[in-house]
């Protein structure tokens, strides 16, 4: 079965409105993990708005789930994953100014630089994930980086207006997909997934797991946490 990551980014961001101590992002990974979650994402942004250092050193030292951390490829956040160990590395692009990640690495304009963090990261054990637009040529530009695992920002579908502009999103998904399963990519998906879209690319074939955060927190604001961790994963299951 498909599998669920929890982004707990925005318990963090939560937390850091007040610079207090609640809520803690590492109880709630643990929620998330006892409600069914496969993995616990987390984004060390280089200004550090809402996820820290401490954070993801205890998130590694106590969660005994998988543990996804997003980062950019600027070489002290590479040094600090290498510290850390987490099971994967998702590298996605960065800007100060961008409230969430927009859009997917540019493997083909930045080759070298990703190639060179794959490969530090690789060598500390790392499994090593590329979140790319489903886009053919850069799909198979990550190949020569040596990644193993892509994610597919699902953005552009989650943000469509129209019957005919989402389903041509999600077709572009779905052979994306199927074209990185055929060069030996496990295939991950994730950004913008809600409760009503989620389960169109929960059932395309070969889909690994999906990373989901925003919708999810948002959600728990009314029904709780492990309540809307369970909810998702029943609409991965096509029961909702």
């Amino acid at each position: 079965m498909i599998k669920l990551g929890v982004n707990i980014d925005h318990v963090a961001t939560l937390r850091q409105a007040r610079r207090e101590f609640d809520p803690d992002p590492i109880k709630a990974a643990q929620i998330c993990i006892d409600a069914g979650a496969d993995s616990i994402v987390a984004h060390l942004r280089e200004d550090r708005r809402h996820i820290n250092d401490e954070d993801v050193f205890r998130l590694k030292k106590s969660i005994k789930t998988r543990f996804n951390l997003e980062m950019s490829i600027q070489s002290d956040i590479v040094k600090i994953a290498c510290q850390i160990k987490p099971n994967q590395s998702t590298l996605v692009p960065e800007k100060r100014e961008e409230i969430t990640t927009e859009g997917g690495l540019d493997i083909i304009g930045q080759f070298s630089k990703i190639k060179q963090s794959v490969e530090t990261l690789q060598a500390s054990g790392i499994v090593v994930s590329l979140f790319i637009d489903p886009v053919k040529k850069q799909i198979q530009k990550a190949k020569d980086t040596g990644a193993q695992v892509i994610e597919i920002h699902t953005g552009s579908y989650a943000n469509a207006k129209t019957k005919q502009s989402l389903a041509a999103e999600l077709n572009k998904i779905k052979d994306m997909t199927k074209y990185a399963l055929d060069l030996g990519f496990i295939v991950n998906a994730g950004h913008g997934l809600k409760y009503n879209n989620t389960k169109a690319v929960a059932k395309i074939s070969g889909m690994n797991e999906l990373n989901i955060g925003h919708s999810i927190i948002s959600r728990a604001v009314f029904v709780g946490l492990p309540q809307a961790v369970k909810e998702m994963i029943e609409v991965i299951k096509g029961n909702a």
